[in-house]
């Protein structure tokens, strides 16, 4: 079962995966072993594929590093759930193909290692505190997601030539 990863407010992208360990800087296959790496050490070794990101206000804010997300992508992460979103971190979220999500009270009910449920179908996260109301996705945001990325959406729809 996926586990909660809970952070506080105005988490940046500095913090998911510092400047020093961009993928030009350490190299494509490794850059996402650096994720939290001041901030929450030892997380890239810790989290399991499916694990919930859950914060405050202003999750990803900072500056638009994509490999941020990308890093997320590559240790499995499952679904992101905070108050509200830096807007350019949600949309390379939704474009990498990762579930992000806004609740106002999922942080106030998730706690560091709690077994969670993130379902988008039902609107919900299941925590043992109880259920936290997530805002669903606008149908198009979803349709990328099912695809696994923007990517992979366009080479389905024909707009883009094939990622295989």
């Amino acid at each position: 079962m996926p586990r909660a990863w809970v952070f506080g407010d105005d988490l940046d992208t500095d913090q998911m995966v510092p400047g020093r360990y961009a993928p030009f800087m350490v190299g494509q296959d490794t850059f996402q072993n650096y994720a939290f790496c001041d901030a929450r050490p030892g997380f890239a070794k810790d989290v399991r594929p499916g694990d919930i990101l859950i914060g405050g206000e202003n999750f990803g804010c900072g500056s638009s590093r994509e490999y941020a997300v990308a890093a997320l992508k590559k240790l499995g992460v499952g679904g992101i759930v905070a108050k509200n979103f830096a807007r350019i971190f949600f949309r390379n979220c939704i474009n990498l193909g990762i579930p992000v999500v806004e609740s106002a009270d999922a942080v106030s009910l998730a706690k560091d290692g709690d077994d969670v449920t993130l379902d988008l179908g039902a609107a919900v996260l299941r925590t043992p505190r109880g259920n936290a109301t997530i805002r669903p996705l606008a149908p198009f945001a979803q349709e990328i997601l099912s695809a696994g990325g923007v990517v992979r959406y366009l080479a389905a729809h024909g707009d883009f030539p094939s990622v295989e």
